[in-house]
């Protein structure tokens, strides 16, 4: 069989054919791309759900993580505050100083020390030395003078002379300045723990040794605990003894044993000021030379006393004829006609002779029938005067304490020369009673308008504390500014006595007098 080749043909054939194997090739290649791309579509979302696992698993990591960080740092805070607290406590971040103090237990030499009252006792001895070097100097610069004019070269000092300047002038102010050195205390370290002797208060605010002999407690014998409960004696003076340091070191200087000065205004001039209670003294006090008995009791309530039992070297006075109201030049201004028997007598018993009486005059016999059957026994007469009023209380059988200062005049000798009871005290300290003791209190010419409202609330209330349930106030004659009545009224209605007795009358054109009894009530525990 012949066969024609027809090389057109065949490429033709061979074209189609191939074409069909190219689509075939494509079709299957598209779905082999197909199985490609789910199979990649399912490795895909496997790996995404990996992802997200994963991602799942970190975040509650992180979670955890987070919580451990905010429990870790509030143990971190928990412990660094309280390790600032233990530092602090076992005083890390004090001074120097103090850390010694703390963990050796040295404690400081200057704890408790007046620093400044030594340093005052240190600048007095070296004062008194510059002046002593000063007085030298010019000593010995008039010694010389007076040699180049001596003739002959010859001095005219004698030797009992040179010896008196050298005691007085040189050797004494020595011996002070000496003395005032070593009285000095400084606080001393004792023993192994380091303790500090604790100063006494005031021991180096004075230079006078009987002073400082005076407010140095004073120990038990043997040690023992005393009938008061206490191992030593503290000795008390007023605290603005320490302001008035000149004059109380004039009135503690003295020679033990011997006569005191006649310096009684000083000392009272002392307690007015503040310095209240003054220092005992071991001086022997001096009295009139001239001494006489004094009259007997009878006699001696509404009698002059004799004037010669008065020293009357600190008073304006030299007499009690001197002391008379009508004497200009007597010396004192308060109470000015207690001096005076005739006027006395009429006090608290009948209308005085020279004035017309005024109803805040109370009489005695209607004070004391408001308590009948002998109620009242004791009490405290507080004012200015010469004892009138416990004079008169003394015949109704009452027995009156007096308080009384020499202001110009001897009030205090009065009263106990007529035979009554005198106490010498100021407004500035507490009246030497116990609670609840008094029946009555009685107060006239003393405390007026011009006492601070202050001070006579501390009074009142003294008042009230010595003056028993059902004891009675007796305030005569207060006078005050008008503007300042109410104020004061106040002051005496606070405590919620029953009145018995009230009164105001005009005494000037802006001044009145109030009077009044009051009963002090039962108050409950």
């Amino acid at each position: 069989m012949l066969l024609f080749y027809d090389a057109p043909a065949v490429e033709k054939l061979n074209t189609t054919q191939a074409g069909y194997l190219q689509q075939v090739s494509v079709l299957a290649g598209g779905k082999e791309q197909k199985l490609e791309q789910a199979s990649s579509r399912s490795r895909l979302d496997q790996n995404d759900v990996e992802e997200i696992i994963i991602m799942f698993s970190k975040c509650r990591l992180a979670r955890i993580m987070g919580w451990l960080q905010i429990v870790l740092g509030g143990l971190v805070i928990t412990v660094s505050l309280s390790s600032l607290f233990r530092f602090y406590s076992a005083g890390f971040f004090m001074h120097k100083e103090d850390i010694c103090r703390h963990f050796y237990d040295v404690k400081d030499v200057y704890e408790g020390f007046d620093v400044r009252a030594l340093s005052d006792r240190v600048g007095e001895v070296l004062n008194r030395m510059e002046s002593l070097q000063e007085k030298l100097e010019k000593t010995v610069q008039k010694l010389e003078k007076e040699e180049k004019d001596v003739v002959g070269g010859r001095s005219n000092i004698t030797k009992l002379e040179y010896k008196k300047f050298l005691e007085v002038e040189v050797i004494r102010p020595l011996y002070s300045a000496h003395i005032a050195l070593r009285q000095i205390r400084l606080p001393k370290v004792e023993g192994i723990g380091n303790l500090t002797m604790k100063e006494e208060p005031l021991i180096n605010t004075f230079v006078i040794e009987e002073i400082r002999k005076y407010i140095t407690p004073k120990e038990n014998r043997g040690g023992k605990v005393n009938i008061y409960g206490t191992k030593r004696i503290y000795n008390t003076i007023g605290h603005a003894c320490v302001l008035m340091k000149k004059e109380l070191e004039e009135y503690m200087d003295y020679d033990i044993g011997s006569y005191c000065k006649d310096n009684w205004n000083l000392a009272q001039k002392l307690m007015l000021n503040g310095c209240d209670p003054l220092p005992r003294r071991r001086c022997l006090t001096r009295a009139s030379k001239v001494y006489q008995k004094p009259y007997p009791v009878n006699e001696s309530l509404w009698r002059l006393p004799d004037g010669r039992n008065v020293r009357w070297s600190n008073y304006q006075c030299r007499n009690f004829d001197c002391l008379s109201s009508k004497n200009p030049k007597r010396g004192y201004s308060k109470c000015t006609g207690c001096f005076e028997m005739d006027k006395e007598k009429l006090k608290w018993v009948a209308a005085n002779s020279s004035s017309q009486q005024l109803p805040v005059d109370f009489l005695i016999n209607d004070v004391l029938r408001i308590k009948p059957g002998g109620e009242i026994r004791i009490g405290l007469d507080y004012g200015v005067g010469t004892g009138t009023f416990a004079a008169r209380m003394r015949e109704h059988n009452v027995t009156i304490i007096s308080t009384a200062l020499n202001l110009g005049a001897p009030f205090s000798e009065t009263i106990s020369l007529r035979g009554l009871i005198p106490l010498y005290a100021t407004l500035n300290q507490r009246l030497p009673f116990f609670d609840n003791t008094m029946d009555l209190i009685h107060t006239t010419g003393f405390m007026d308008g011009w006492i601070d409202l202050l001070l006579m609330d501390f009074i009142l209330f003294d008042w009230d504390r010595i003056l028993r349930p059902g004891g009675l106030l007796w305030i005569d004659r207060f006078f005050c500014n008008r503007k300042d009545l109410d104020d004061y009224m106040y002051m005496f209605l606070q405590f919620r006595y029953k009145k018995h007795k009230w009164s105001i009358s005009q005494k000037s054109k802006d001044e009145v007098y109030l009077s009044a009894v009051l009963e002090k009530p039962p108050r409950a525990i």
